[in-house]
């Protein structure tokens, strides 16, 4: 069933007062790769990566040699991504930036020892699995959570990561994905910022090449920021050839996050785009017993939904626990 017809078959059910559509959620799991594939009424939504992939056969000889030293093995991450018409949307083992990695919470610079690693680009300090991983359905909602320790020189564990993946059933509205970080020192002195602490980091995502695609932020630049607990988001859109009109994924933050909101980071023509974290010309120092915790919200909707949309299904956002 294509997206178009999905979605007016659920306006159709809310409009008669049928309400309790159910999703039957399941996950598929390879015990060899450690990757977790969440799927709704057999329809693929999302795979968390939680186990380290190696690089593909034959990836290597596509990547130039400068570039090589970033094609490194990865964990950690979601991809793919899927529309609403199961088609994946994010891209992974990119040749022109081989660190690129789906949908990624990472930083350029982690300050630890007065050095500085990539947890980007993936020198130095990396995120490695625990085995802590589980899933469970609650309140129609299916849940992943995870647990990984970042190692400097893929050793010293300096940071404990904490996630949860939240997925919501597709509804008339879209696909909602939350997801909620919990980022603790281990050592002490381990900081995050930016590249240069003015350019990117934080939630990546690097997108398909897509028909179209452009990014956009509802608050314009840094300079434009609105102040605390006002709506604001990123977003990206393009041109679906399985339906009418445009598809987009719009990135929400909750206004609990420090440094609230973060400014849209964008290179169009990597399709890649983020909310940035920490903010500009700052280092973000990690405590060893407070977490930092960091909550968004992926939405996959037609991109004709409006701006007084959007701030509705922002102000939803902020009230979900």
């Amino acid at each position: 069933m294509s997206k178009k017809l999905l979605l007016l078959f659920l306006s159709i059910y809310t409009f008669c007062g049928i309400d309790n559509v159910v999703a039957e959620f399941k996950v598929k799991t390879n015990s060899e790769t450690n990757q977790w594939l969440i799927l709704e009424n057999e329809e693929p939504v999302l795979q968390y990566n939680y186990g380290t992939l190696p690089l593909p056969n034959g990836y290597i000889e596509k990547i130039s040699q400068t570039s090589r030293i970033y094609a490194v093995p990865r964990s950690d991450y979601i991809h793919p991504l899927y529309d609403l018409d199961g088609e994946p949307i994010t891209k992974d083992w990119s040749n022109d930036h081989p660190h690129h990695r789906g949908i990624y919470w990472a930083w350029p610079e982690v300050g630890y020892k007065n050095e500085l690693g990539d947890l980007h680009a993936l020198q130095k300090v990396f995120a490695r699995t625990t085995n802590k991983i589980e899933t469970a359905t609650e309140n129609g909602k299916l849940k992943l959570t995870a647990e990984n320790v970042w190692k400097w020189l893929d050793k010293e564990p300096i940071v404990n990561e904490k996630i949860t993946i939240t997925v919501l059933p597709l509804d008339k509205n879209g696909r909602k994905i939350n997801l909620e970080f919990h980022f603790t020192a281990l050592v002490d002195e381990v900081t995050l910022a930016r590249r240069g602490t003015q350019h990117y980091g934080g939630l990546n995502i690097r997108m398909q090449p897509l028909n179209e695609f452009k990014t956009s932020s509802f608050y314009g630049n840094e300079k434009d920021i609105p102040k605390i607990n006002q709506p604001a988001w990123v977003c990206s859109s393009w041109n679906n050839p399985k339906s009418d009109g445009r598809t987009e994924l719009t990135v929400f933050e909750k206004a609990t996050n420090p440094d609230y909101p973060g400014a849209l980071i964008q290179y169009p023509n990597l399709n890649w785009f983020q909310p940035t974290f920490p903010k500009n010309g700052t280092r973000y120092k990690l405590e060893k017993n407070k977490p930092l915790t960091l909550h968004y919200q992926l939405w996959l909707h037609n991109a004709s939904d409006n701006d007084n949309t959007k701030k509705e299904t922002w102000e939803i956002f902020q009230n979900t626990k």
